[in-house]
C-alpha cells in the first residue's frame, strides 16, 4: 500500500510539473494580415489588436508603416501629418510613420519629398506597383514590389521589400529586407538623410526648451513662444557602443534604441543593423525632437573624418539591405546584453 501511495504522489508531482511548464511556455500570439485594396493599406493585427498598417496610397510620396503600437497598446509614432494629435510638433511633413529611402539617388532627393514640396524636379518618389505576397499565422509576411521614380516617372530602381513580422506577449519585431535593383545606372551619394527611419510620439522626444510649433485639438499649428510643456516627455537614446542622448547622433553602432515611459510601461524600440549590409555598422541620424533614423549610405555627411560612401549600381545590379525594428513594453528598458542578443539573432536569421 505504501508503494502505491508513493507512485500516486510521483504521478501527481509529475503532472504538476507538466502543468507548470505549460503555463510558463505561453504560445506565440496569432498574427493576422488584412489587406484593404480599396484604401491601399495592409493591417497587421496581433491577437486581435492593431500593431501597424502598411500604407501605399499614391497620395503620398513613399509607402510607410503607420501607426505603430507598442505591445501595451500605446502608440509610438507621431500623428502629424496623417492624424494630428493635440500637443505634438508639426515640422517635417515628410516624416510619416516608419519608412525607408535616401536623400541622394542620382542627385534626386527621395527623403524630403512631401505634399509641402511644389517644385518636384529635384525630388524622387516611390510607387508600389504590386503586392507580391501576404501570409499570417504565428509569423506574418508582407512582400511588395515598388519603383523609385523621378518626376517624369522614369524608373531608377525596382525595390522588392519583405516585412517579416514576429510577436510575443511583450514584444514585436519587423525584419525589413530590401532588394534594390538598378533599372538604369544608379549612384547613391553620401547623405545624412536616410535610410530606415521613424518619427516618434512626443512622449519619446527629449524634453525641449524655447518656442516650438505644436498642434491644437483640431490639428491646427500653434506656435508656443514660452517654455514648452514637457509633461510626460522622457525619451532617451542609447546605443551598442555606449553613447546616450544627443551624443548618439552621427555615431556608428550595431543597434540604437530609444526608451521612455508611457501609459505606465517602459517602452523601448529601435533599429538593428545586419553585418552583411554595406556601410555596416550604420550611422545614427537620431534627433531629440523625434526623428529616429539609421543610415548605411551616409558617413562623411555626419563626420568629416569618416570615409565618404558613394555606392554605384550598374543597370541590373542589386543592393540588399537588412534591418530589424524591435519594440518591447515592460517594467525596465532593454539591457545592453538583451539588445546584443537580439542583434545576434537577427544576424543569424538571414
Amino acid at each position: 500500500m505504501k508503494n502505491v501511495c508513493i507512485k500516486i504522489q510521483l504521478i501527481l508531482f509529475s503532472f504538476f510539473i507538466l502543468l507548470m511548464g505549460c503555463s510558463l511556455s505561453k504560445p506565440q500570439p496569432d498574427i493576422l494580415i488584412q489587406e484593404n485594396k480599396q484604401e491601399k493599406k495592409i493591417d497587421v493585427v496581433v491577437d486581435g489588436n492593431l500593431f501597424t498598417s502598411y500604407r501605399y496610397s499614391t497620395d503620398f510620396e513613399k509607402p510607410f508603416l503607420f501607426p505603430i503600437y507598442s505591445p501595451n497598446g500605446s502608440v509610438v509614432t507621431r500623428g502629424y501629418p496623417l492624424e494630428p494629435r493635440k500637443g505634438e510638433r508639426v515640422d517635417h511633413p515628410h516624416h510619416t510613420g516608419l519608412w525607408f529611402n535616401h536623400g541622394n539617388v542620382n542627385g534626386l532627393d527621395f527623403w524630403n519629398n512631401s505634399s509641402a514640396i511644389k517644385d518636384k524636379e529635384k525630388y524622387g518618389h516611390i510607387v508600389v506597383t504590386k503586392i507580391l505576397d501576404v501570409k499570417d499565422g504565428k509569423s506574418g509576411l508582407i512582400k511588395v514590389l515598388s519603383e523609385w521614380r523621378d518626376e517624369q516617372e522614369n524608373v531608377l530602381l525596382e525595390e522588392t521589400t519583405e516585412y517579416i513580422i514576429h510577436a510575443t506577449d511583450d514584444s514585436r519585431t519587423i525584419d525589413h529586407i530590401s532588394t534594390l535593383k538598378a533599372i538604369q545606372n544608379v549612384t547613391f551619394t553620401d547623405n545624412k538623410e536616410g535610410m530606415i527611419a521613424i518619427r516618434v510620439d512626443r512622449s519619446f522626444e527629449e524634453p525641449a526648451e524655447g518656442s516650438m510649433i505644436f498642434t491644437d485639438e483640431h490639428g491646427n499649428p500653434t506656435e508656443v513662444k514660452t517654455q514648452a510643456d514637457n509633461t510626460g516627455v522622457n525619451g532617451v537614446y542609447y546605443s551598442s557602443n555606449g553613447f546616450t542622448g544627443g551624443k548618439v547622433w552621427s555615431t556608428c553602432n550595431d543597434w540604437v534604441l530609444l526608451t521612455g515611459e508611457k501609459d505606465g510601461s517602459i517602452i523601448t524600440f529601435g533599429f538593428f543593423d545586419h553585418p552583411d549590409n554595406v556601410g555596416y555598422p550604420f550611422h545614427s541620424h537620431a534627433r531629440g525632437y523625434g526623428l529616429f533614423a539609421c543610415n548605411n549610405l551616409g558617413s562623411y555627411s555626419y563626420n568629416k573624418q569618416d570615409d565618404e560612401i558613394v555606392h554605384h549600381l550598374i543597370k541590373g545590379e542589386t543592393l540588399v539591405l537588412k534591418h530589424r525594428f524591435y519594440i518591447e513594453a515592460g517594467k525596465d528598458k532593454i539591457s545592453k546584453e538583451q539588445a546584443d542578443a537580439i542583434g545576434v539573432d537577427f544576424s543569424k536569421s538571414y
